[in-house]
């Protein structure tokens, strides 16, 4: 799948030696644009086919003629920060996010350490295609050399004027920690240990991506965080992906705590020093408005996509950002999605408040967000979802958009029905005021979806 997320596949079906090689190989040239002898930081995340999948693009990179920076085991916004550190022309992390164990992906960066623009993509994908231009003569090939970014990650959130080390380990927090086996093993121990934080409960930290749940930070994943949280009394729970750029939080007493509302809680922690607008993607909760209305701020909203709400952040001047999957994007420090300066904020807020997750999550709205996917066999999607916005497109109780794919707003909840970025299905996300009430709002839209595509309903 090649979209706006990267280049992903299943390794050994599709994501194979050569097609890494060849978008590799593209980019390099790409970057050969920019300037004569660039350079390009690699980084990934601790799945089983991250090492060779490494090596081959490395050495695609460094015979496109590319000095290639390789920063090991590395959190995807430890990466992106590498970039702009060193003044890199580019970057690729290997990783495919919350994707099963199998998958593997390449998320390409431009000089700026952010994910590439629909035009850049285009280029590089053009490029992959012309092999002459892949390769440089022998005494024009690339370097190599490898380096340590998490250092300067967490320093750099740690000198935050807004983070106080001090005061976070003055809480003497207890913190479980649920990183998948995966690259947030090594990154998430080491910033709280140096934010102050000493009850350290590692769960699923080793880095081996032999992944020990299904790595997509949802409550029906995460049991055995939620038990352990509740059983050992910590005071929070904290729960990435596998190259940790989305952050799911557990309550004190093992209550999920959602990925929705991280963005919330970053966003009130913020404004409660200084205004300004929030951007957050079409697929998110309502919670960020009920709680922009409470500071006076103002909410855009852009397509589902990193990218996509980086470009509305930079247009609106955006004090803070994110995505509902638990994202936040802090341009303070980059413009990307970062678990880790999220994990910093959450802390802070509840240090400077003396308050625990538990009182904070009862000041927000109580809504449910329920989220699921629809295979479609061979009908064409886009087909489909033209149906439904034509179908609702003269519906009085049902505020439209189309933006991506189709959202429909109503006073009692919403549903948004689009694409994966990802993978090869359609989202149906939907939300209510009760489980039962975003259920059912989003099986009526998959029944009527499959009715559309002629295949069976949905269950």
């Amino acid at each position: 799948m090649v979209s706006i997320s990267g280049i992903r596949g299943v390794f050994g079906d599709g994501l194979d030696a050569q097609a890494l090689v060849q978008y590799a190989g593209g980019f390099g040239a790409w970057c050969r644009q920019q300037t004569a002898h660039p350079t390009v930081v690699v980084g990934r995340d601790a799945r089983v086919t991250g090492d060779v999948c490494s090596r081959l693009v490395i050495g695609a990179l460094q015979a496109a003629g590319c000095h290639v920076v390789d920063a090991g085991l590395a959190t995807t916004p430890t990466v992106e920060m590498a970039v702009a550190q060193i003044g890199a022309q580019g970057g690729i992390i290997l990783s495919a996010s919350h994707n099963p164990a199998q998958w593997n992906a390449l998320k390409l960066l431009n000089g700026s350490g952010e994910f590439l623009s629909r035009e850049q993509g285009e280029t590089v994908l053009a490029l992959s295609e012309d092999r002459a231009a892949q390769t440089v003569p022998f005494d024009k090939v690339g370097t190599y050399r490898s380096e340590d970014f998490l250092p300067a990650h967490i320093q750099a959130i740690l000198d935050l004027p807004f983070i106080d080390a001090e005061l976070i380990g003055s809480r003497q927090f207890r913190v479980a920690v649920d990183a998948v086996n995966s690259v947030g093993g090594i990154a998430v121990p080491a910033l709280l240990n140096a934010l102050g934080v000493e009850e350290i409960d590692c769960l699923n930290c080793e880095p081996t991506g032999l992944f020990a749940h299904n790595p997509e930070p949802l409550p029906q994943h995460l049991g055995d965080i939620m038990k352990r949280v509740k059983a050992t009394q910590a005071d929070l729970g904290v729960v990435v992906d596998p190259d940790a750029d989305r952050l799911a939080l557990v309550e004190d007493g093992g209550r999920f705590f959602g990925e929705e509302l991280t963005q919330v809680l970053a966003a009130d922690f913020l404004w409660r020093r200084r205004p300004g607008a929030f951007v957050t993607n079409l697929s998110s909760s309502r919670a960020i408005e009920h709680v922009a209305e409470r500071h006076g701020q103002p909410v855009y909203r852009s397509a589902v996509g990193e990218v996509n709400v980086v470009e509305l952040m930079k247009e609106t001047n955006a004090t803070l950002g994110g995505e509902g999957n638990g994202g936040v994007i802090l341009p303070d420090l980059h413009l990307g999605r970062d678990a880790l300066v999220g994990i910093a904020m959450t802390l802070q807020y509840l240090a400077e408040r003396e308050t625990s997750l538990s009182a904070l999550r009862a000041e927000y709205p109580s809504l449910i967000i329920t989220k699921n996917k629809l295979p479609l066999g061979d009908a064409d999607p886009d087909a489909v979802l033209a149906g439904i916005a034509e179908r609702y497109a003269s519906d009085a109780e049902a505020r439209i958009s189309t933006v991506d794919g189709v959202k429909l707003d109503f006073d009692a909840g919403w549903v948004h029905l689009r694409k994966s970025n990802t993978e090869p299905i359609l989202r149906v996300y939907a939300e209510a005021g009760t489980t039962d009430e975003a259920d059912a709002l989003a099986q009526r839209f998959m029944d009527e979806l499959s009715q559309k595509a002629g295949t069976a309903p949905a269950n």
